[in-house]
């Protein structure tokens, strides 16, 4: 979808996108091939010729930071299929406390489609090994992250997450899904292991709180809803995707 993406340009929003669409031009390819436009003037088809030559450099060698500086955060979606393959899902869960005044990160869960990974406080989590743990990642994919996960771990570890971010909260709005989490799991049928079903972000507290006090058993339950919360991001991804996807009209041009 990256390289049918127009919006990346200034001045170009969905109405002119789908207008270059309707002409034959799909890809930056069909764009810079083309020796002009007719609803462009000559200066400006040179300038984003400049532009899309570099974007498209930009994503031949993979610099993603390239797209998160210049795509807008709500069409980061955009990027998914492309990177995919090297992709994140996060996920933390907290004491309850505010991060600015005494909080911590109690488990912060990472899962790339293929292995889950648990860093849990006190254990082997810490700002350099999560940093550490999501160099290795070039796309991100939270659930309302931009407003919760992601000023939490700046908060407490000032970390910094230079990458496109998929945040499937305000995307899923986009695409028809509301509600939290487990309500669009339940929507599209996912489903959970019977330890940890109906549970929400109030338990995850209480359960950490029982594991401070001794209970292994508490922890154990506390990194399984993690784990679902996190590794269902990945499936939830790929039905927002398609479903924004869907929603621009692309595929319509390829019949």
């Amino acid at each position: 979808m990256i390289q049918h993406t127009f919006c990346i340009l200034p001045g170009i929003g969905e109405h002119l996108e789908k207008k270059l669409w309707k002409s034959g031009i799909l890809t930056w390819k069909d764009f810079l091939a083309a020796d002009s436009i007719s609803f462009f003037s000559a200066d400006k088809k040179e300038y984003y010729n400049l532009l899309l030559s570099e974007a498209l450099q930009n994503l031949e060698s993979f610099d993603v930071s390239y797209f998160a500086r210049n795509l807008r955060n709500s069409e980061h979606w955009r990027l998914f299929q492309t990177l995919r393959g090297s992709a994140v899902a996060l996920d933390i869960e907290t004491d309850g406390g505010i991060a600015r005044n005494g909080g911590c990160v109690t488990v912060a869960g990472l899962y790339d489609g293929f292995d889950y990974t648990a860093l849990v406080q006190g254990k082997n989590l810490s700002g350099k090994k999560l940093a550490a743990e999501l160099s290795r990642y070039r796309y991100i994919i939270t659930f309302f992250g931009a407003v919760f996960d992601l000023p939490y771990l700046r908060d407490i570890y000032g970390l910094s997450i230079d990458l496109p971010h998929f945040d499937l909260c305000f995307c899923g709005r986009r695409a028809g899904l509301r509600g939290g989490l487990k309500k669009i799991e339940k929507i599209l049928g996912m489903r959970r292991e019977e330890s940890v079903a109906g549970f929400d972000g109030f338990d995850a507290v209480r359960l950490w709180h029982e594991a401070q006090r001794g209970n292994d058993t508490a922890l154990e339950l506390l990194i399984t809803y993690n784990r679902h919360d996190t590794v269902n991001l990945f499936e939830l991804a790929d039905v927002i995707y398609q479903k924004l996807r869907s929603r621009t009209g692309i595929e319509s041009f390829f019949l």
